[in-house]
């Protein structure tokens, strides 16, 4: 498939994800270029157009995980270029970044989510941020559920900046932790249960992992220091609860008018609820990482993934029929 035009793998970016999108980066150029395609890789942190401009790529496969990697502002430029790109669009990018509304939408559709509130760092929490009491009994006032807490960035991945609070004595610390990722936050009610991560490609059901990490949660560090976590393949539920795990995956895929892979995070509770956490429209793509993984159970391995990803952006630019 249209092996003479040159694919530029955009990947490493400025985010907090930058080295894990790296590796991304080198792996979906390894599988491209023994498939036989024409690909370069570019590391993409400042002058960003005048580097895609000079290279003459005619195609991005986009790896940028995080920031404006996955914003939707690097496929805006991309748009404006003229140059077509794998993966989700413009708003659905942004939609899926934005933790906040991203939820909203979720709930929309039909869909559960944790009770959760949003706190912008305004003149009001920025002035106590120091004071543990204060501020706990500021955010007390207006979170309305119990802790434990899950604090998080409302624009950030990769469990980045997130931390589960379960007595008032850290509250600061989180929330600076937080604050230094964005300027809102999500404070989440805390859902103990299995985390299931599902695989959509397109509108297709590729399947699900289980992820048990060893840590208290999938965090940062779980999710990239080997040996950390177990994976569980296919998720170890019922037969009829993964049906619906696989068609929540799918329904929050379709809320956010996302195309290409996703993979989407779920809490299984211990009552069979299922709540949707996020969407990742760019995924990891290490042939290690969840999406591959998942692609595998159908079949899929990494290189045949990649060029159905491919594939995919090429029938969405109108390349391909």
């Amino acid at each position: 498939m249209l092996t003479d035009r040159l694919i530029g793998i955009l990947a490493g970016g400025v985010s907090a994800e930058r080295e894990v999108s790296l590796r991304s980066g080198k792996a979906v150029f390894s599988a491209l270029q023994k498939k036989g395609y024409k690909v370069i890789f570019l590391d993409l942190q400042y002058d960003i157009a005048s580097l895609i401009k000079k290279e003459g790529i005619e195609i991005a496969f986009l790896v940028l995980h995080g920031g404006w990697g996955e914003n939707g502002a690097i496929q805006g430029l991309l748009e404006i270029m003229n140059i077509p790109y794998t993966g989700s669009g413009v708003l659905a990018s942004a939609l899926a970044m934005d933790k906040e509304i991203s939820k909203k939408l979720f709930l929309s559709h039909g869909l559960s989510v944790p009770n959760f509130k949003v706190i912008k760092k305004d003149k009001a929490i920025a002035s106590i941020l120091k004071d543990t009491k204060k501020t706990f009994d500021y955010l007390s006032q207006r979170v309305d559920f119990p802790l434990p807490w899950v604090i998080k960035p409302a624009t950030e991945g990769s469990s980045i900046g997130v931390n589960i609070l379960k007595g008032e004595e850290d509250i600061s610390r989180y929330l600076e932790n937080a604050f230094s990722y964005s300027d809102r936050i999500i404070i989440e009610k805390y859902i103990k249960g299995k985390e299931i991560q599902i695989g959509i490609l397109e509108d297709k059901i590729l399947g699900g992992v289980e992820v048990r990490p060893s840590l208290e949660f999938y965090s940062y560090e779980a999710k990239y220091t080997a040996g950390l976590t177990q994976y569980i393949l296919p998720p170890e539920v019922d037969a009829n609860i993964y049906d619906k795990l696989k068609i929540a995956g799918l329904k929050a895929h379709q809320a956010l008018n996302c195309e290409g892979a996703t993979r989407v995070d779920l809490i299984l509770d211990d009552m069979n609820n299922i709540y949707v956490l996020e969407v990742n429209t760019i995924p990891g793509m290490t042939e290690t990482s969840l999406l591959p993984k998942i692609a595998n159970l159908v079949g899929m391995d990494f290189e045949t993934l990649v060029e159905e990803i491919l594939r995919l952006s090429l029938i969405k630019f109108n390349i391909l029929k």
